[in-house]
């Protein structure tokens, strides 16, 4: 019975080293950056659909279609986002970086041969960015398990806003 009790006390003490162990690898800045960056649940194929408001003001359904490509533990993200109403298209590409709260990186707008520079920050499930260059824009992201809203921003231009949301894997 002796050593029973002293087996069981051996495994409670491996039990709770091997805890703090992983407690404190994830703990490490280096550690959490794959659990905390907004990248890591994004990987793969999403498609939907939602609105898209002209600068006349005349509103139309769109369909869309995105990729995203995750690399660097979580740390760096490629997106491909097609889109199409009945009069109107776009596809963009952007390559974006996240680093302790703050997303920078690329955009480009291929059917337009427009682009520049996306600065922001990303809290939980949540990436809100500025895309500046040939246009300007506010980009809003978020995204909960399989389903994922963006919201774009961009008065001024041919295309003043547009509100999609995408499923992943359809």
């Amino acid at each position: 019975m002796l050593s029973t009790a002293k087996s069981l006390k051996n495994k409670a003490y491996s039990t709770m080293i091997a805890a703090a162990t992983l407690l404190a690898l994830v703990a490490l800045p280096g550690g959490a950056s794959a659990f905390s960056s907004p990248f890591v649940g994004l990987s793969g194929s999403w498609s939907g659909g939602g609105v898209i408001t002209m600068a006349s003001g005349v509103k139309e359904r769109i369909r869309c279609r995105a990729r995203y490509n995750v690399g660097g533990s979580g740390s760096s993200l490629d997106l491909t986002l097609r889109c199409a109403s009945d009069s109107f298209k776009f596809e963009l590409q952007s390559n974006v970086a996240h680093n302790n709260g703050a997303v920078s990186g690329t955009w480009a707008e291929m059917t337009r041969r427009v682009g520049g520079n996306i600065d922001g920050v990303a809290r939980g499930n949540r990436i809100q960015v500025r895309v500046s260059g040939t246009l300007s824009a506010l980009l809003a992201m978020s995204t909960s398990a399989n389903q994922q809203s963006i919201s774009i921003e961009a008065p001024g231009s041919e295309m003043s806003s547009v509100a999609i949301s995408l499923s992943r894997g359809r």
